[in-house]
């Protein structure tokens, strides 16, 4: 896939880290022993985005100059890295799972509201200016598919309606919650647990059960004479050539 800065037009004059984060820069950039500072590239290409939404050029000539890097090297890990946005971000950057697990549990679905409440495509800003979206590949929570992250929330166990609810309670500033949408709790099966449900594994009861109805731990751990047969040497019959 063919990943390249946003066109001059869209591109701000300059850039430059707040005061925070210039100083967290030069503590970040101290970590490595001279002559290794370009290891710090990506952390802050990550904290610049952060701050900005989107890694700019400008933004690329400066780490360059603070990492005494060539342009190029730095443009060549903003381009690779597709955690790295490319182009202007709304405030709320919403991308949608669509890698086959959830693709298969509905995300379609979940893009169609998307393009309904944000923009009909994606990489592209809401006239708010609050919203972008775009698909990614796997988020890593196939067991509750389909689902979405905003920022750094998971939002899990999606459909349409609620999927469109997510959006209009964010723009109308109320507060939503992240993790499944549904009654599930966590990763556990959609119809509750199935496993590890007996109260007496919990309340203490079972505290040294095994050694009232069965072997001691040493004793469990003998070997029996059917290990010591099968470990003894092989026997050759009477009269086998050695």
């Amino acid at each position: 896939m063919l990943r390249r800065l946003a066109p001059p037009e869209m591109q701000p004059a300059d850039f430059a880290f707040s005061a925070e984060n210039a100083e967290w820069a030069k503590k970040e950039i101290a970590k490595y022993p001279p002559g290794r500072q370009a290891s710090a590239v990506i952390s802050l290409l990550w904290r610049g985005q952060e701050q900005e939404g989107w890694v700019t050029h400008p933004m690329i000539e400066s780490i360059a100059g603070m990492l005494s890097m060539p342009f190029i090297r730095v443009l060549e890990v903003a381009t690779f890295y597709t955690m790295f946005n490319l182009v202007p971000v709304g405030t709320h950057l919403v991308q949608v799972c669509t890698t086959s697990p959830c693709w298969l549990a509905g995300s379609d679905a979940v893009v169609e509201a998307c393009k309904k409440h944000i923009h009909p495509h994606p990489h592209t800003v809401s006239a708010d200016g609050k919203f972008s979206w775009m698909e990614v590949e796997c988020l890593g929570a196939c067991v509750n598919a389909p689902m979405l992250q905003i920022g750094k929330d998971f939002y899990e166990d999606l459909d349409g309606p609620v999927t469109e609810k997510l959006l209009e309670d964010l723009r109308a500033g109320r507060p939503i919650k992240p993790g499944p949408q549904n009654a599930r709790h966590s990763s556990e099966p959609a119809g509750g647990a199935t496993t590890l449900t007996e109260a007496s594994l919990y309340d203490g009861s079972m505290i040294g059960r095994q050694n009232r109805i069965g072997n001691t731990d040493a004793e469990g751990k003998a070997p029996t004479q059917a290990a010591s047969d099968r470990e003894a040497p092989a026997q050759k019959p009477p009269g086998a050539a050695t």
